[in-house]
C-alpha cells in the first residue's frame, strides 16, 4: 500500500476556492481504481492549511492517478490558491490492520 500525507498552505482570500477544488478532486479520485482513501482536511488551529491523506493499493494505481483529467484540472487551480509549497510525504506500507 502507498500512503501520501501532508499539508498544503492556502491563501486566506482563496480558501473557499481551494476547498471547492479539493472537494471536486476528492470526489473524482475516490472513484479511481486502486484508490482506498482520498480526503482533504482542515487544520483546526490554522484554517488556511489543508491536510491531504491518500491510500493507494500500489504504485501503479498512484501513477495512473497523476495522469487523470481531474488531476490536470486541479493542477491548473493550485497556483491561484496555494500560499507556498505543499509538504507531502510518500510512505510504502508493508501491512496495516485496525487497532
Amino acid at each position: 500500500m502507498i500512503v501520501i500525507a501532508g499539508s498544503i498552505p492556502v491563501k486566506a482570500e482563496k480558501r473557499e476556492e481551494a476547498v471547492a477544488a479539493a472537494l471536486v478532486m476528492a470526489a473524482a479520485t475516490q472513484k479511481e481504481e486502486g484508490c482506498i482513501t482520498y480526503q482533504f482536511y482542515s487544520n483546526l488551529a490554522d484554517p488556511n492549511t489543508l491536510f491531504i491523506f491518500e491510500e493507494w493499493e500500489n504504485a501503479k494505481t498512484l501513477a495512473a492517478h497523476g495522469e487523470t483529467s481531474h488531476m490536470a484540472e486541479f493542477r491548473k487551480v493550485l497556483p491561484e490558491v496555494v500560499n507556498g509549497p505543499a509538504a507531502l510525504k510518500k510512505y510504502e506500507i508493508a501491512s496495516a490492520e485496525p487497532l
